[in-house]
């Protein structure tokens, strides 16, 4: 069954609420825009129009608006699995604060490893250098012992 021009152009009007799908089709030649079924023109417009990557775990966008300044602003902090590919340079970023992350995890065991030594030593009474303390053993049992 084919579709009459006008039932095109109905069609057409009907999707063309959509910026995104208008920007679409601003974007090809007239001849090619024209030139597509109603059927091709409505998955197009689904295809365009899936929110599915839209949706995070966590979704923040707060709104600032300032007093003495004509315009407001936002902030937005997302949070989710990243459905897309990346480019080679988010790659690289993303590599970069990995590294970060796994060095301050390690810095922090690390210290809380030579934490529980110290205070393990100081419990059994083992004075390395005498007459000289940090008072984190002092600290500790002021506040676990009073």
């Amino acid at each position: 069954m084919i579709k009459t021009n006008k039932s095109k152009k109905r069609l057409a009007n009907k999707l063309s609420k959509s910026r995104i799908f208008n920007d679409l089709l601003s974007g090809m030649d007239k001849e090619t825009a024209e030139s597509f079924t109603p059927k091709q023109l409505r998955a197009l417009k689904e295809a365009v129009n899936k929110k599915q990557w839209r949706t995070h775990s966590l979704d923040f966008r707060p709104t600032l608006a300032l007093p003495l300044l004509p315009r407001s602003f936002y902030i937005v902090f997302l949070f989710g699995l990243n459905k897309r590919d990346l480019s080679s340079s988010e790659r690289f970023m993303a590599g970069g604060v990995f590294l970060l992350l796994v060095f301050i995890f390690g810095l922090t065991v690390l210290g809380l490893i030579f934490l529980m030594l110290y205070l393990i030593k100081s419990a059994l009474g083992i004075d390395i250098f005498p007459n000289e303390s940090i008072g984190i053993w002092d600290e500790f049992k002021r506040i676990f012992h009073d």
